[in-house]
């Protein structure tokens, strides 16, 4: 069994990552978009190039390291929460267990104000639900949807 460390991370030999898999690159929890191995040439060990979408700000980051050399992948979880308020700076959120939650903020950009909408427009036989990542610390909204 692989141990995770503080930052909620373990060890992955590079090798063994795959494309939509997740890799921490340049520090930053990402999910691989885009993986090439080089052959071995005159310098010895074959590496792998890798290319990431940070999971929290999308932004593309790239990294190039031996194969053989281990690499950190965060621990990713995927939660959904029904959507109870929506504030001006953050979302009051009810977990499956009728827990709230007020401390994820409302995400920038038009998920936003699609969210904002659609909160506005539920119906009584309507239920407004966020999926939300959360890797290395930190949560972000990253879905929502209607669910009757």
């Amino acid at each position: 069994m692989t141990s995770v460390d503080s930052a909620g991370t373990y060890p992955v030999q590079c090798s063994a990552l795959r494309k939509g898999g997740y890799a921490l690159i340049k520090g930053h929890p990402c999910k691989v978009v885009e993986m090439v191995t080089c052959k071995t040439g005159k310098h010895g060990r074959a590496k792998v190039s890798l290319i990431g979408i940070d999971l929290f700000t999308g932004k593309k980051h790239q990294e190039c390291c031996p194969s053989t050399h281990n690499m950190d992948v965060p621990v990713v979880t995927h939660e959904e929460f029904i959507v109870v308020d929506v504030g001006s700076t953050f979302l009051s959120l009810m977990d499956d267990n009728g827990r709230l939650r007020s401390d994820i903020r409302i995400p920038e950009g038009p998920i936003a104000s699609e969210m904002k909408s659609k909160f506005a427009e539920v119906s009584d036989d309507e239920t407004l639900v966020v999926s939300v990542v959360k890797a290395m610390g930190q949560e972000k909204v990253r879905a929502i949807k209607l669910v009757k």
